[in-house]
Parts: C-alpha cells; structure tokens; sequence
C-alpha cells in the first residue's frame, strides 16, 4: 500500500520540524511505501528552510510544496491533488505521532471495505482543563482538539479530526474536496471542512473506522488556554454552522437566512439571561461561549441574506480530485 501524508503548515517552523522529526522517526512495515507532504500555505518564517533539510537528509520520503491561495482547506486540496498514495493521510503541523501511528491508522484500508479512518488525538503534557470552564464546552472538539473514543476500535458514527485521519484516495475522487468556504484561513477561526467530508461520506453510507492505536500528541498552546481564544472559537463556530446547513428554501416567501436571524436572536437572549444569573463562574462562561456562537450565527445569517442567500458549496471543492 502507497500512502501519502500531508501536513499543511503556516507560520509555524518550531513545531513543525518536531512533527516532522517524529513522522521521520516512524516504525512502518515494508507492505507500506510511504511519503511526506508539507503543503506550505504562505509561511513567512522559516518553514521553507526547515523543510528543505528534511527534503535533503530523505529524498524519497519528504516534499515540499508552497501553495500560495491562502486557507487550509486550499492547502489540503493541493496536497491531494499532488499526492502519489492510494491512501491520504493528515495531521497538523503541531503535533508528534506515535512511532507506530501510520500503520495503526491505515491498516483497516487496505481492503476496500472502510474508506476512511481516524485515531486518538490526545495532549502532549498532563492536562487539567481551566476552573473557569465547564465540562460541557469541551464537548464540541476543535477548540482544545482532543479525540478519543475509548481502547477498543470500532466503527465511526462522527467524523474524525483533520489532526489524525486517513482517507483512500478514491473517496475524494468519488465524493470531492475540502469545500473551501470552510477551513482556517487567516485570523478566522472558521473550520469544520475536516468534520463536513466525513458527514458527506457516513452520509452516503460509507464506513470510516476508529483506530485507537493510532496515536497522535497534540501541542496545548497557551494562547489554546485563554478566554478570549475560546470566545473567538465559539464565534467562528457558529459561522460554520451556518455554512454547513448551506442555501435553503424560503419559507411563505420569508427568506431563510432572516427566520434563522430571529431564531438565533431568540435563543442568544435566553443565553444571555443564563449568563447574568448563573451562580457558578464556569456555568456563566458557558452560556457566554453560547452567546458569542449564537451571535457568529447572526453576523453570518445576515451576510447570507445580503448575498440573497446564495449558494455556499463551492462548486471547486465538490467537484473531483484530478
């Protein structure tokens, strides 16, 4: 089996050379050919240089390619698009593997039946969450993205992370790209491109496998660990959401984008109301994380009537890959 594993990288050369350095320091038996990508997606730091050292030191095993249309979604599309394996691997470039990580997550792929799979994303260091945040805002993943699903591996029914996933390279063939309206890109905390292409393909009926074994340590950065990083997150969450339902129909004529504006604004001030009167710091700061997202919801409802609710799956990343 020939696997291509891409990592998208921007502005981030510390933390991209120690998870180079651990992909270099992978056990992977002789039935896997294997390559590395780094899809450099505009760095300004030295990235191009730290990258070229590995290109030098192993030929065969890593390349470098610079994508200049910013976003990570674009990065990834190139680095499918350049890849030579039958089966696309991902992480991020701020996270170490597992010296066993490729064979655990692509030995489910070899015969067909799974089109994908995930594995653990667990932090690096001992990790104790904030006093001031309530278990609940850990749930959705992304903002502190740790994905573990228990020992055993079974099938998936949620999509796994773009820190730790694989694909066959058919299913993008099949299915299509990263839709690029979703993604990193810049300051923007938008995301969810990883999490709406594996609901493309549970949606179709395809199966994805959950590989414990396959391991990954990611970076807890203390930018990760401050209020306004989760507020920012939370915001770029509920613009994602938006984008996610897409173009709907207009209800007796009454433009969608405006009914879910007033739904939104409905719900943000019971939210609010929560968060005036909770008696708990971190039950209060849930229901402001709440308000932030429902408000992201509004700023991209409204931007969506403006448009006159236009279509948002861009036609590029639902197409096939070449």
């Amino acid at each position: 089996m020939n696997v291509t594993i891409i990592v998208c990288t921007y502005n981030r050369a510390g933390s991209l050379e120690r998870t180079l350095e651990s992909l270099a320091a992978m056990a992977v038996p002789r039935s896997i050919e294997w390559e590395v990508l780094v899809i450099d997606n505009n760095s300004s730091d030295g990235t191009r240089a730290a990258c070229e050292r590995f290109c030098l030191r192993w030929p065969d095993k890593f390349r470098y390619i610079f994508e200049q249309h910013q976003g990570l979604s674009h990065a990834r599309n190139t680095g499918i698009r350049e890849a030579r394996g039958e089966v696309v691997a991902f992480t991020d470039d701020d996270i170490t593997v597992d010296v066993a990580w490729l064979q655990q997550l692509t030995a489910s792929l070899t015969d067909g039946r799974m089109v994908g799979a995930g594995g653990r994303i667990v932090p690096d260091r001992p990790f104790a969450p904030p006093t001031w945040l309530a278990a609940d805002a850990l749930e959705l993943g992304g903002v502190l993205p740790f994905f573990d699903l228990g020992e055993k591996p079974s099938l998936l029914t949620r999509p796994p992370y773009g820190a730790n996933m694989a694909y066959r390279k058919d299913a993008f063939q099949k299915y299509g790209l990263f839709r690029t309206d979703l993604g990193r890109l810049g300051d923007s905390l938008i995301s969810s491109e990883d999490a709406e292409f594996g609901l493309r393909l549970l949606r179709a009926g395809e199966f994805l496998q959950y590989e414990p074994k396959a391991i990954v340590f990611h970076a807890i950065s203390e930018d990760r660990l401050r209020k306004t990083y989760f507020l920012a997150w939370w915001f770029g969450l509920g613009r994602s959401s938006v984008r996610l339902a897409g173009p709907r129909r207009n209800i007796w004529g009454i433009p969608r984008p405006l009914l879910s504006i007033a739904r939104a604004a409905f719900r943000l001030v019971r939210k609010a109301l929560g968060w005036v009167l909770s008696l708990r710091a971190d039950q209060r700061f849930f229901f402001k994380l709440q308000v932030w997202m429902l408000a992201g919801c509004i700023l991209e409802s409204y931007r969506q009537l403006l448009r006159g609710d236009v279509k948002t799956y861009n036609s590029q990343t639902a197409g096939a890959a070449s």
